[in-house]
């Protein structure tokens, strides 16, 4: 991608970028809103992500240029101005810029800044944090400073807390985006929000993760159903991540998939933050030859489905999928083949 970000930002800017960064996207392997409730939450860097070029100017101006827009944006010198419309995006570096004085760290003042993609948006995969990480190694690099990077990440939302967990050879991901979205998902995931605080303050803890099974059960008739089903679902994925990091290291990808299936089946069923067209998808890909295991990837409430497979499956498979998907609901997901990749790095 080197390469391609040179060429484009000599083409915008009639000059060379200083800095060249690229940020994975992310696959949510497991971990289903788990993380506002304190829980833990596996995920998978992928081979696909955005790529960051910029070069540093002298009067103060900060120009932005993005592969989606095709468009430049111009910001004088002084405080930085949150933008609307097709300027929406820069508010993602901008906001990477505002919170480095935070850390201690210092922000370029004017600059070049140029950003290519090839993650889709909206299909779960962590497009906007992949910017974000570019945008924020760019500007550390630019200006002699550095942070550590990391591949594949248990995170201990508490903390946060990061460690590394080993993803067995031969493990294939096959997203299926559907490009369905709830026309209520915000006020779903928000009104989600409350059930899961409720049920930790129902019980006298802060957060769910400090509830203990002996706990959940003597809540059950104190708790609103719906609200108990809520928890149930959070409790229990908590629980399937943390079986997830004891079983990936043996290899055993059968098991791997039924954890994943599984994890589908509790937002299907008790968090209801899946949908019509993401089940449809769950239940094709588990009935599928090569496929160990299935479930909606992101926030859920419409986006994409991520399966887990074997070598052996292959496009015609996917195809298949896709083509009875399109009988069902008169369109056809998008379908990418990923395999996990490198982290963020200076290119």
């Amino acid at each position: 991608m080197r390469e391609k970000l040179v060429a484009q930002f000599q083409k915008v800017f009639s000059r060379a970028p200083e800095v060249v960064t690229h940020a994975p996207g992310r696959i949510e392997f497991i971990g289903n809103h788990t993380d506002y409730n304190g829980g833990t939450v596996l995920g998978a860097s992928i081979d696909r992500g955005v790529g960051v070029a910029l070069a540093r100017r002298t009067d103060g101006q900060r120009r932005f240029f993005s592969g989606q827009t095709n468009e430049i944006f111009t910001l004088p010198a002084g405080p930085l101005k949150k933008l609307g419309g097709q300027g929406s995006y820069t508010n993602y570096a901008q906001g990477v810029l505002a919170a480095l004085p935070a850390f201690a760290l210092r922000a370029p003042e004017g600059f070049d800044y140029l950003d290519l993609s090839d993650l889709p948006v909206g299909a779960g995969l962590s497009s906007s944090a992949a910017i974000e990480l570019a945008s924020g190694l760019a500007f550390l690099e630019i200006t002699g400073q550095f942070v550590p990077r990391e591949t594949l990440v248990l995170i201990d939302c508490r903390g946060p807390l990061f460690t590394t967990v080993p993803l067995p050879a031969g493990a294939h991901f096959w997203v299926f985006n559907t490009h369905t979205k709830h026309a209520l998902v915000d006020g779903l995931y928000a009104e989600r929000h409350r059930e899961c605080m409720e049920a930790a303050q129902t019980m006298g803890v802060p957060l769910l993760v400090k509830v203990t099974p002996a706990m959940f059960e003597a809540a059950r008739g104190k708790l609103r159903p719906l609200v108990f089903q809520r928890a149930r679902h959070v409790l229990e994925e908590i629980a399937r991540v943390h079986a997830m990091v004891k079983v990936l290291p043996t290899g055993d990808l059968p098991a791997v998939g039924r954890l994943l299936t599984a994890s589908h089946r509790s937002s299907q069923t008790l968090f209801e933050n899946s949908t019509a067209e993401l089940d449809f998808l769950v239940d094709a890909l588990e009935q599928t030859p090569h496929v160990y295991g299935a479930r909606l990837t992101g926030g859920g409430f419409g986006g994409a489905v991520m399966a887990l497979t074997s070598g052996a499956f292959s496009q015609e498979k996917a195809q298949t999928v896709a083509d009875a998907y399109a009988k069902k609901f008169g369109a056809r997901p998008d379908i990418l083949h990923l395999l996990t990749g490198d982290g963020a790095a200076v290119l």
